[in-house]
């Protein structure tokens, strides 16, 4: 197996980027203090005491110095750049005073523009069982969507102490991996993926309960827009397997996000008000513990991961199984906890 990708060592490029954000961090966390980017405790929040936020900065510098030391400068990498600095800047101006719902839809909105129009990066056609459908004027709302919609994915899953650093993580190392077993994903998406999945492991040092950073929105949306470009660009065709692959392995996030959305309504309350409903949150209910609960999610996040890579083997039936079988697991979550509908508990009057 070649351990070696624009001759350098994968190893080296985690590594690398390992360090530089386990440096980087405290930086960042005096940074935060310094200029009020503090997530302070209220109803919805599980910590006791204000923590740093705007971690993801530091996510977001060893992204731009590792890229720099080992890819290649492209056009269509400038637009992606770009996109990102207007990510980070709505991530740290929400983290300092938090932003409406739509104005930080303003800001993901205008980075995923600059991916799809200036950077050329849209989704124009699909192949399925043989058959090419071409998207036409349609192929950039449908892209814009699609780069939306995983950001605020992964933003809704940073719940928890190292939920979202952990997730991303998983997902990074599960991609690259995927990328040494398929001929047809490029090797900047590979290189991307060992950055970042470097990167948010040496986060993971300081994010793990008890957290003494959180990565806030400034690291889960850009962590949810690199995740998205790395879907987008990664595969040299645009076949249904090639998108349905990182959905699958977002599953728990993604399911999450949609029950969230669809519980939100039924209540009759905006789709970005938040609660403490999400399915994280009722695993906590259950374990009481906060590291147990993370690192619950964590084997959910594995386990799709794992499948998906036994997918990609050509285990085909297998795969089919199992995952049918962590869907009843998951639907069996949903409808005896309150993801979705809030169970009625008797309770006992006392006169």
């Amino acid at each position: 197996m070649n351990l070696f990708i624009n001759g350098y060592n994968i190893f080296i490029i985690v590594i690398v980027s390992f360090l530089l954000t386990f440096l980087l961090t405290p930086v960042v966390r005096w940074i935060s203090m310094k200029i009020g980017a503090m997530d302070k405790p209220n109803k919805r929040k599980v910590q006791d005491v204000p923590i740093a936020s705007m971690g993801g900065l530091g996510i977001f510098l060893t992204f731009l110095i590792s890229y720099m030391i080992f890819a290649p400068v492209t056009t269509q990498m400038v637009s992606i750049i770009i996109g990102a600095f207007i990510i980070i800047l709505t991530g740290i101006i929400d983290d300092i005073s938090p932003l409406r719902a739509r104005e930080k839809l303003i800001g993901q909105i205008a980075a995923a523009l600059i991916v799809t129009v200036y950077g050329g990066i849209a989704i124009e056609h699909i192949q399925l069982f043989g058959h090419i459908i071409s998207f036409g004027f349609l192929s950039y709302p449908i892209t814009i969507l699609f780069i939306v919609a995983i950001m605020n994915a992964i933003d809704l899953a940073d719940g928890l102490d190292g939920l979202a650093a952990g997730t991303t993580t998983i997902y990074f190392i599960t991609t690259a991996i995927i990328g040494y077993l398929m001929a047809d994903i490029s090797g900047i998406s590979i290189i991307f993926c060992l950055i970042l999945a470097g990167s948010c492991f040496g986060f993971l040092m300081y994010n793990f309960a008890p957290a003494s950073i959180y990565m806030g929105d400034t690291g889960s949306l850009f962590l949810g827009y690199m995740i998205s470009i790395i879907a987008l660009v990664g595969f040299k065709s645009t076949t249904i397997t090639s998108l349905i692959v990182p959905i699958i392995m977002l599953f728990v996030p993604i399911l999450d996000t949609l029950l969230a959305m669809e519980r939100r309504l039924l209540k009759g309350q905006s789709i970005g008000e938040a609660d403490r409903e999400h399915l994280h949150h009722q695993l906590l209910k259950m374990t009481k513990s906060v590291p147990k609960t993370v690192l619950i999610m964590y084997i959910m996040n594995g386990l799709f991961s794992v499948v998906t890579i036994l997918y990609i083997l050509g285990h085909k039936t297998l795969s089919m199984i199992l995952y049918g079988v962590l869907l009843i697991v998951f639907l069996i979550l949903i409808f005896t906890t309150d993801v979705l509908f809030t169970h009625k508990k008797k309770e006992k009057n006392e006169n």
